[in-house]
């Protein structure tokens, strides 16, 4: 992001606020590697529901709900690869109980090598 600009969602911003390596390291999803250090101290999971903002509250509330806070946030899931992005808290809170209460061993790989392969924009930028 360009210096200066608002502290907010990612898909929120405006494509313009982005920097054009920010574009490159979001489309290769390269962005992602810091979260790896948290994989590996065990603070998340490769996969699982993508954590949210603190003021995202409308979110915050349906995910507790549905009990979605029971596991690990993840840097991909189902959501990420189809294109469900935090403005949709309702649905994005489903989309994530969906993947916890479906999450097998095979589905596990398919969403990292879903999210690898360009599936999915993660959490879309507005044009």
């Amino acid at each position: 992001m360009h210096i200066n600009t608002r502290s907010i969602a990612s898909h929120l911003a405006d494509s313009d606020a982005i920097t054009p390596i920010g574009r490159i390291l979001r489309k290769t999803k390269l962005d992602e590697l810091p979260q790896l250090w948290n994989v590996l101290v065990g603070d998340m999971s490769l996969v699982g529901p993508r954590p949210n903002l603190p003021n995202q509250i409308e979110l915050i509330s349906e995910r507790d709900k549905l009990g979605v806070y029971n596991v690990k946030p993840g840097i991909t899931g189902l959501a990420q690869i189809q294109n469900i992005d935090m403005s949709t808290p309702e649905k994005l809170a489903l989309v994530d109980l969906k993947m916890v209460n479906d999450l097998r061993l095979k589905s596990y790989f398919k969403y990292i090598l879903q999210t690898v392969l360009g599936r999915g924009a993660g959490d879309a930028v507005q044009p």
